[in-house]
């Protein structure tokens, strides 16, 4: 079994759930009392936070700098690849790749299996407003992967990364909240043709499950950690 190398406490909710999920996912595999073999680096979030907000008005340095201490202090550690357990600091793969040995297992190509496996073409993307709006994901997908991507207007953008910020990364879940992502959902499924949503922030699982809404939802948690086990575990 390969060891995973997780890079963490960028939201320290969605690590525990990528930790979870991880072992409790090679004990249904293997049985018994087997679990993961996992490093993780967690990174201190109100630091972090600082380094995204400068990153925000141009100066990407500090944070990518902080990216590649992670995943170095990974590999040194005995990790035999990496996953980032944030859908926007998967931006960082190309820079972090270039400085350790190891892969990146990067999210959105273990997601646009996930939608390619269902038949889809067509997909909402929910996240932070970086996520939305920037290329680095949206590109992947589109372009590697031949699917179509829809996003939120700019109201709901601005709404939707108001939340991940100052409920679920605090760990609150909101009903009204969650009212309104279902509303959103909704929405880009009715007018912009979206066949499926991609909940492309490891925090908003917490708010919204299939449950909610008619449409296949894309969890990248449940799917970024079924990738890292599976690649762990030689079946792909």
């Amino acid at each position: 079994m390969k060891t995973i190398g997780i890079i963490g406490g960028i939201s320290w909710v969605s690590s525990i759930e990528y930790y979870r999920l991880m072992n409790e996912m090679v004990r249904d595999m293997l049985g018994g009392l087997n679990s993961a073999k996992i490093l993780m680096f967690s990174i201190p979030f109100g630091v972090f936070s600082k380094d995204e907000r400068l990153a925000e008005h141009g100066n990407w340095g500090p944070l990518i700098k902080t990216m590649i201490d992670a995943a170095q202090r990974l590999e040194r550690g005995g990790a035999d690849f990496i996953v980032i357990a944030s859908n926007t600091m998967n931006v960082t793969a190309d820079n972090i790749e270039a400085h350790v040995t190891i892969p990146v297992l990067r999210l959105a190509d273990a997601t646009a299996n996930k939608i390619i496996e269902k038949g889809l073409k067509t997909v909402a993307l929910l996240g932070t407003a970086y996520t939305m709006e920037q290329h680095f994901y949206r590109d992947r997908l589109e372009q590697q992967y031949g699917l179509k991507v829809v996003i939120p207007d700019k109201g709901e953008r601005d709404y939707i990364n108001t939340v991940i910020f100052d409920e679920l990364c605090a760990g609150k879940t909101v009903k009204a909240s969650r009212k309104q992502f279902v509303r959103i959902i909704n929405r880009l499924v009715e007018e912009e043709g979206a066949e499926g949503v991609i909940l492309g922030c490891t925090e908003i699982p917490l708010l919204i499950k299939q449950e909610h809404v008619l449409a296949p939802v894309f969890d990248t948690v449940q799917i970024h950690s079924e990738a890292a086990v599976d690649f762990a575990l030689g079946v792909r």
